[in-house]
């Protein structure tokens, strides 16, 4: 007689989604996803997580696991929205209130200095600098959340967690 399994067991994408649900949306916010499209790359995320499943092999953390697929979308999405934010951009009314164009300039360059810095950091960097900076994680959960040595977090050359880590 076969052992009948609790709905929310982790080998099932009804309980890996219900255990881990609220760490995918808020891994995919903290690594840039725009809010407005965080419940499209959720539902991607574990689209991904149902065709997979056989490959999880319990190495890692569930969590980590997670995080790496994640990460996978989110690039993919990117990709896609450089594109669609161009096109928007070129059908955009021109009957919409401006502010001046010293201020439009202003906001432009500031844009683009903070892209060009981002976009030289690898994903993984760039989700850490989101959750530390931005998000006000502490090194201890970072490292849990990405998989990573504390040290490769808040010892790194790129200077995150030179001020004392939060709690």
């Amino acid at each position: 007689m076969a052992e009948a399994r609790p709905e929310n067991d982790q080998t099932t994408v009804t309980g890996i989604y219900e255990e881990h649900a609220r760490f995918v949306w808020l891994t995919l916010q903290r690594i840039g996803v725009k809010p407005t499209d965080v419940a499209d790359l959720a539902h991607d995320v574990f689209v991904v997580v149902q065709r997979r499943i056989g490959t999880f092999n319990n190495t890692s953390r569930m969590t980590t696991w997670l995080f790496a697929i994640c990460l996978r979308v989110a690039a993919n999405y990117r990709r896609r929205r450089t594109f669609s934010d161009a096109a928007l951009r070129v059908h955009a009314s021109e009957d919409a209130v401006q502010p001046p164009a010293d201020e439009l300039l202003e906001r432009r360059q500031a844009r683009a200095d903070a892209e060009r810095v981002l976009a030289r950091l690898s994903l993984d960097k760039r989700a850490v600098f989101v959750m530390f900076e931005i998000e006000n994680l502490s090194c201890q959960k970072i490292s849990e959340l990405m998989g990573i040595p504390i040290g490769t977090v808040c010892h790194s050359p790129g200077g995150w967690g030179q001020r004392s880590p939060r709690s």
